[in-house]
């Protein structure tokens, strides 16, 4: 019972602080492992269960969503549907060490972007006297490689994509976070559909109910509350979130 509690307020903490600016893998990822189960069952279960969270916080945030450049909104959601099915057909067929190392890095990587990306967008606009913006097609392409790691393994993608978006069309973190919740739900959705369907991810019932209900309560608490913030708090967060993430990543390997 302490245990199935514990995970409850780790859905909790992971379904929020996906609304807010991302990470909550890293908090459900160990609560499931500390319950015992084995790491790949974990990751499935995880998916699975920050689904309907993600799903909530999406339905909050409709409202505010804004397109990313030049790139229509349903185009760049199929595009993450697609992605975060093959990422998690890869967890199935192919061991998790492969992202083990790079994933620090990259995590690193869009710490540094988020942080400057839209002043770097902005000093390139002015080096060469033009806008500095993706085209639909390289956005696209972007989105398709984030949504494979989202369905992988799903560590901060919300992260990294505020970071391809900031340096790639200089859009604000705050404005653009309800459409970084919407994609994360589009991932999380294929993923689970396929873990559902071939991985062992139902033998755990407890701990997946646990936390699905917690993270649909975190997720719809979390959205209401990201519409309330300012944005440079926002933003603020959403940055914390992502120095956090990455030094634990590191100390993690």
């Amino acid at each position: 019972m302490i245990e199935s509690s514990l995970v409850l307020l780790a859905g909790v903490a992971a379904g929020f602080l996906n609304a807010i600016g991302g990470g909550g893998t890293f908090v459900a990822l160990p609560a499931l492992v500390a319950f015992g189960l084995p790491p790949v069952t974990a990751n499935a279960v995880s998916r699975v269960a920050l689904v309907p969270g993600a799903a909530a916080s999406a339905w909050v945030s409709r409202r505010q969503l804004s397109p990313v450049g030049p790139t229509s909104t349903k185009a760049l959601t199929a595009i993450s549907v697609i992605g975060g099915g093959v990422g998690a057909g890869l967890l199935l067929v192919l061991p998790a060490s492969s992202f083990d190392v790079a994933v620090p890095w990259l995590l690193a990587f869009a710490t540094v972007v988020l942080a400057f990306g839209r002043h770097l967008s902005r000093a390139l606009s002015s080096a060469l006297g033009r806008s500095v913006g993706m085209g639909s097609r390289a956005v696209l392409i972007g989105q398709f490689f984030l949504a494979v790691y989202g369905g992988y393994f799903g560590g901060a993608v919300g992260i990294m994509m505020m970071a391809l978006w900031s340096i790639g069309l200089g859009l604000d973190a705050a404005v653009s976070n309800p459409m970084r919740i919407t994609q994360l739900a589009a991932m999380y959705l294929s993923a689970t559909a396929l873990f559902l369907i071939a991985s062992d991810a139902l033998s755990a019932p407890l701990p997946l109910t646990a936390m699905l209900v917690g993270a649909v309560g975190g997720g719809f608490a979390g959205a209401h509350l990201a519409r309330r913030l300012p944005a440079w708090q926002l933003r603020g967060i959403l940055l914390a979130t992502a120095v956090i993430t990455s030094v634990l990543y590191f100390l993690r390997g």
